[in-house]
């Protein structure tokens, strides 16, 4: 009687415990899908070389007082070689200038430099784009 007994709480607590960690498991996932947030891509014009887009849900202000947005390279000609490339950009709208903080193929490969040199765009006409229509969100 008392092993049939001990049997039932090993069976019972071994239950609850599953229960207990698939509610966390789930909850974990939920939780990762949610900071998932969908993009809102906005293009400049184009140019002779492709054109640029930056994600309006991503726009940040930093504690200096640029910007930082999420913006996407999409070469005129693709191959194995050219493929859309994702820019982590800081823009300074005072002086036009801006800083690639973080350059990859895709979101989940981020390697952030928040040291790098800001630049001046030298007439892009894309990243001119970026920074015009960043900066008149923003302000």
């Amino acid at each position: 009687m008392i092993n049939s007994k001990n049997k039932v709480n090993s069976i019972f607590f071994r239950n609850i415990i599953n229960l207990v960690l698939s509610i966390i498991f789930f909850f974990c996932i939920s939780i990762k899908k949610s900071e998932a947030l969908p993009h809102e891509w906005v293009g400049v014009p184009k140019s002779e070389y492709g054109e640029q887009l930056w994600d309006r849900q991503s726009i940040k202000r930093n504690e200096d007082g640029s910007v930082r947005v999420l913006s996407k390279f999409i070469p005129k000609t693709k191959s194995e070689i050219t493929k859309d490339i994702l820019y982590t950009m800081d823009i300074n709208c005072f002086e036009k200038s801006f800083r690639d903080v973080d350059v990859s193929i895709d979101e989940a490969n981020s390697n952030f430099n928040d040291l790098a040199n800001w630049q001046d765009p030298n007439g892009d006409k894309l990243i001119l784009g970026v920074i015009g229509q960043v900066c008149r969100v923003e302000n």
